[in-house]
């Protein structure tokens, strides 16, 4: 919940205009009031339009929710579903975003599923025990694995002091990949990309970039000046 209208279309056209013209794929991802005017802007770029959220309905009297079928119409190419600040902020249930996921999914939209452990569940030794339950919010039916993408944001890791190391991040990713191809299958699950959420910044982006099992970031604060989201993106080539 960041920027304005101005603003917003300024950062967007920064990093359409310094994003690399291959070798990776860049997306952003403005509030749903920014997503036509930002749309519009990057039209004719490599740059990916994103949405941080969406609703299971495709329409109705769901005051204040958006459907797949809107995004879409709005040229969003991928939506976020169980990002931590909607799990643990805004207090959505797995059932909530099961239903999110699988309707953004079915409109035709990549989903980029957000999945991640608190501090304490950290501490606790429960990490792949939480990661695996939320990966099990998919369904089984999503056979696309070019359109489904997991983000490994580890809660304990967004604004606490404790980053993860990248040896931290490629044993989740790496038992994520497992996972996958338990629920899936091994082609899906070496197919599938598997991003990392957690703090990343221009200062540890090369370290956990070049991890086995990570194939990208998902970029939350760094992203807010072109310059530090660049320098995160040129780190993944």
């Amino acid at each position: 919940m960041n920027a304005s209208k101005a603003s917003a279309v300024e950062l967007a056209v920064a990093v359409a205009r310094g994003a690399p013209k291959s070798g990776v794929e860049v997306g952003v991802a403005p509030p749903f009031v920014y997503l036509d005017t930002v749309g519009q802007a990057i039209a004719g770029t490599k740059l990916l339009l994103g949405a941080q959220d969406v609703y299971y309905e495709k329409n109705g009297a769901f005051t204040g929710e958006i459907s797949a079928e809107m995004l879409k119409d709005l040229g969003v190419n991928f939506v976020l579903t169980g990002h931590s600040e909607r799990r643990h902020v805004l207090h959505e249930p797995p059932a909530l975003i099961a239903k999110k996921a699988w309707a953004a999914f079915q409109a035709g939209l990549t989903v980029v599923h957000c999945v991640g452990e608190k501090l304490e569940e950290r501490d606790a030794g429960k990490t792949f025990e939480v990661v695996r339950a939320q990966l099990e919010e998919l369904s089984g039916q999503m056979q696309e694995p070019q359109r489904v993408i997991i983000a490994y944001e580890p809660v304990w890791a967004i604004g606490t002091g404790r980053n993860a190391s990248d040896e931290q991040a490629q044993e989740v990713h790496a038992y994520i990949r497992r996972s996958v191809a338990e629920l899936w299958n091994k082609d899906f699950a070496d197919r599938v990309r598997i991003i990392y959420g957690g703090s990343m910044k221009p200062e540890n982006a090369r370290g956990l970039l070049h991890q086995p099992d990570v194939d990208g970031g998902l970029v939350g604060g760094a992203s807010l000046k072109a310059d530090s989201f660049l320098a995160i993106v040129n780190a993944a080539c």
